[in-house]
């Protein structure tokens, strides 16, 4: 089954790469929301997916871009990740870079277990591989190949000339236990050589003996290794958390030899290539339900008759967007004295059923059940049409801006497809008293 956190959880660190001190918080998210990263230090605050479509390789770590903002050195976060199962996750940072750590996976590890994980009414999608998916470049290949196990098998061969490296294999079924004891501590490394390389990129600026293995032929510097094959399994653990990327769960047998991100990340779009051809998830699993019906809305907003001014919601991604339905009738007991002898529906209550749609995207999140959504303003407030009885609202609600206790939705309400009335809505979640 698809699996979010129970509850928000933050730390702070430093990019390993950037040197930028950077707050990091994860919140729960509904099914098949996938794992979103927010910039909230930018206007605009972007979600950016966790996804291929947004992927790029830069030098010695992976990044998403999308519509020019950026999250860099995501591999070790995904990897942590993948290696608990979370698949629901808005991760919210207030800079461009995934704070480094002791540079593993340890501290992400550690963070989201103290969440503890919860596990979600959808199953997870999953790609077991058919036909082989292979790619070389140089020295480097991959290979997905199919397997009858129902895990993920990586073979992983790296070949480094500093004797403490040397030629080393691994092979490991991944799975959460494995992960947690065998892969999450590996730290990211460097050989000595390359340190000057990275200053003069103006790289490595939140580097240290501490958080990066620097190789000096047949010692590391000022540290200790953690394991005898700390650098493979560290290898393994990247190669994870790009793979993560596809969105899936995957079955197969992948066999690596002396890769880094930049192939990493060309694999992965193979792959990705290769899931377009195939049904994910297959019609034999459950459907996802993306609707809510009158019952449901009653488990989740406090209101009741006459003032549950949503009838269904047809259409919710995540809690980024929903539609809901009001079907506007004679019986509607404010008809008695708006206007009796010519029934309009009053603006106020038009913008109370959207409020309502609006309130449903946050308080469908894990972890909001006991909580109300209260008004905190309305801006931008239109009436374009009346609304007389016959007709139907059809209600969209999109989330503007988002954080853990206030939100800022547009919506609008059409009927028959033109605009009866839009505002923007703020508001706030309050536990119940």
């Amino acid at each position: 089954m698809q699996h979010t956190i129970k509850k928000e959880v933050s730390f702070e660190g430093i990019g390993l790469f950037s040197g930028q001190p950077v707050k990091i918080l994860f919140r729960p998210a509904p099914v098949n929301t996938g794992l979103v990263f927010i910039r909230t230090d930018l206007p605009e605050q972007p979600h950016i997916p966790a996804t291929t479509e947004y992927l790029r390789s830069d030098y010695r770590r992976t990044a998403l871009e999308k519509n020019g903002a950026s999250i860099e050195t995501i591999e070790h976060l995904l990897a942590a990740l993948s290696g608990l199962g979370i698949n629901n996750l808005e991760i919210e940072l207030n800079a461009s870079e995934v704070p480094g750590g002791d540079g593993s996976a340890k501290f992400f590890i550690e963070t989201l277990t103290s969440a503890e994980l919860l596990p979600q009414d959808a199953p997870s999608k999953i790609f077991a591989v058919k036909t082989p998916v292979a790619f070389s470049e140089g020295e480097a290949s991959l290979v997905a190949l199919p397997t009858d196990d129902e895990e993920l098998i990586i073979d992983y061969t790296l070949q480094y000339a500093a004797p403490i490296i040397g030629t080393t294999h691994l092979n490991i079924r991944i799975n959460p236990e494995n992960f947690v004891k065998e892969l999450a501590p590996s730290r990211t490394f460097c050989l000595k050589s390359e340190v000057d390389h990275f200053l003069n990129q103006g790289l490595g600026k939140g580097a240290s003996y501490q958080n990066v293995l620097v190789v000096d032929n047949d010692k590391v510097i000022q540290n200790q290794l953690r394991f005898k094959d700390e650098f493979v399994r560290h290898k393994i653990l990247d190669l994870l958390g790009d793979l993560y990327l596809l969105g899936v769960r995957l079955q197969g047998h992948i066999i690596a030899v002396k890769t880094g991100h930049e192939d990493n990340v060309k694999f992965v779009k193979r792959l990705a290539d290769a899931m377009q051809k195939v049904k994910i998830p297959s019609s034999s699993e459950p459907k996802i339900k993306t609707w809510l019906d009158v019952r449901e809305l009653q488990n989740i907003l406090p209101h009741r008759y006459p003032f549950l001014l949503i009838d269904k919601i047809i259409e919710m991604e995540g809690y980024n967007r929903a539609v809901g339905i009001k079907n506007v009738t004679i019986n509607e007991p404010f008809f008695m004295g708006h206007f009796p002898g010519q029934p309009v529906m009053p603006g106020v209550l038009q913008l109370e059923a959207m409020a309502q749609l609006a309130a449903t995207l946050l308080l469908r999140r894990a972890g909001n059940e006991n909580k109300l959504g209260v008004l905190l303003s309305i801006n931008n407030a239109k009436f374009r049409k009346s609304v007389v009885p016959g007709d139907q609202l059809r209600i969209e609600a999109e989330t503007i801006k988002s954080k853990s206790r206030t939100a800022e939705v547009y919506a609008r309400a059409l009927v028959d497809g033109e605009l009866a009335s839009e505002a923007s809505i703020k508001f706030m979640l309050v536990d119940k008293e």
